[in-house]
């Protein structure tokens, strides 16, 4: 039989630099076609369960005399850590960017029992 209960919700956010690639001409600033950068964010506390998480940019500092192609998302989101998955492709040439995040979940009560296969 399961306990039904309100789950308590937890905000965790941050903002982190995902990369700086102008200054020792890194692939995203020298390199082109496809291409990605990763950065793992650890959660200030584990979640309950897995959040959802919301990423923007909060700094981009691009070449402006070729287009601008990117995207930025979140992925690998466990309870305790995700991964923030920068990409751009063609001639885009990104000098750096830095990356807000929220985190939105369930936080684990005091009493709860660890699951034990």
């Amino acid at each position: 039989m399961k306990r039904l209960r309100n789950p308590r919700t937890g905000i965790d956010q941050g903002d982190v630099l995902v990369f700086s690639d102008f200054q020792e001409g890194g692939e995203m600033w020298t390199g082109h076609g496809q291409r990605e950068k990763r950065c793992t964010v650890l959660f200030s506390d584990s979640f309950a369960s897995t959040p959802s998480v919301q990423i923007s940019v909060s700094l981009w500092d691009i070449d402006t005399s070729v287009t601008a192609r990117a995207e930025i998302l979140a992925e690998n989101i466990t309870k305790s850590q995700f991964e923030i998955v920068f990409k751009t492709w063609g001639d885009s040439r990104i000098a750096r960017i830095r990356a807000s995040w929220l985190a939105i979940g369930e936080l684990p009560y005091e009493d709860d029992w660890d699951d034990v296969d």
